[in-house]
């Protein structure tokens, strides 16, 4: 019995405890409610109080914790997924991020007392802004889900614009993609220059491309053995994507210059060195300034015809004929140098293609084995 009696005793004291408890919340709540309930603002019926903007702001703050957090899981996915597409996380990513911080400004509309059927009111001075001080603005922010939608320009793509900026684009973000050169340099650009500006897209299709690097030899040198010499050059440099097939370096004689045969030095570079264009070319001009040197042909200066009336004290047919005696003799010192050795007749015979013209008729190849693979989907469908 003493045991039951002690039983009850400590539940009433509890019951107490708890009852004091829930008495001293409401009173604590009582008394903060007029606090909460006080108006800051009253305007068109609405009015906007304390405890409405406290609600307004934890409405927006779990908007963005919850877009945080889903945009971290977004990311660990792609990590743990090679075969996932970075550019769509990305994508992905964004259009989360902007779905819930819109509606957390809807719910902290409602919380503050403006309800969203009402806010055609708001509306007309927002559309004036708009046409006023926010059209750029506004400009960009849809170019950005252009951007993002239309998957013409994606993160890690490799992009060149009409200003000559270039560089990979890093970041899709509300006003400007954030631009990464290779002298690690972020450049902001505005989302409306890529919608209505020419940009060059390195990666946007096949991460192979091909460079010209061009340069230029003294007239009456050997084209084939420059092209040996070139294609020695295009072997040396590890960006070159492959040395033989259909996409082997190539070696074009484009131009009879003022002082030299102007050749370019035509080869597919591989993926790493798609992004890198300015670095890869000057590699190939070092290798190509090595291997002509090996092979002695000189690369000119540029040349001027001279008239001389007078030379070594004499005039007229006395000092061209002093002249023709020092070039002779100049031409006898250098007899003994020694020479590039000469291209064997197989070799030759193996140099003397013109890659121009085999570029040609490789690329109509290309073009007729397209239209043939489409005709044959178009017979395929028609089939179906």
């Amino acid at each position: 019995m003493a045991a039951e009696g002690a039983s009850e005793s400590l539940q009433r004291a509890g019951d107490s405890v708890i009852d004091a408890a829930d008495e001293a919340a409401r009173k604590g709540v009582d008394g903060l409610q007029p606090f909460l309930d006080h108006t800051l603002l009253q305007f068109s019926g609405v009015s906007i109080t304390v405890g409405g903007i406290l609600a307004a702001v934890v409405a927006v703050l779990v908007a963005v914790v919850v877009s945080a957090l889903l945009r971290r899981a977004l990311n660990r996915y792609g990590e743990r997924q090679p075969n996932a597409s970075r550019a769509s996380i990305y994508t992905l990513s964004r259009v989360v991020h902007y779905a819930f911080i819109a509606v957390g400004l809807l719910l902290a509309l409602e919380f503050i007392g403006i309800p969203v059927a009402k806010f055609t009111v708001f509306a007309g001075a927002i559309g004036v802004g708009l046409g006023f001080g926010l059209q750029a603005i506004f400009n960009n922010f849809i170019s950005g889900l252009i951007l993002l939608f239309d998957r013409s320009l994606k993160v890690g793509d490799f992009v060149e614009l009409e200003s000559g900026v270039h560089g990979e684009v890093q970041a899709i973000q509300i006003r400007a993609t954030r631009i990464v050169t290779n002298d690690n340099i972020d450049i902001l650009v505005p989302n409306s220059e890529f919608v209505s500006g020419r940009v060059v897209n390195w990666t946007y299709r096949d991460v192979s491309r091909r460079i010209r690097v061009p340069f230029g030899v003294a007239y009456g040198t050997d084209k084939e053995l420059v092209k040996k010499a070139a294609l020695e050059a295009a072997a040396e440099v590890p960006f070159t994507l492959a040395l033989d097939g259909p996409r082997k370096p190539q070696v074009w004689l484009v131009e009879f210059g003022d002082s030299s045969l102007n050749f370019e030095l035509v080869t597919w570079l591989t993926a790493e060195a798609t992004k890198r264009p300015a670095t890869v070319k000057a590699a190939y001009l070092w290798a190509l300034e090595t291997a002509l040197a090996q092979h002695g042909i000189e690369i000119p200066f540029p040349q001027r015809d001279l008239h001389l009336r007078s030379i070594f004290g004499q005039q007229g047919d006395a000092a061209l004929a002093a002249f023709r005696r020092n070039a002779q003799a100049a031409d006898d010192d250098g007899a003994d140098a020694p020479r590039a050795p000469a291209l064997a007749h197989d070799e030759r015979e193996a140099l003397s293609s013109n890659d121009a013209t085999l570029d040609v008729q490789q690329g109509g190849a290309e073009l007729a084995e397209g239209a043939e693979r489409e005709d044959n989907t178009d017979n395929d469908a028609r089939e179906r």
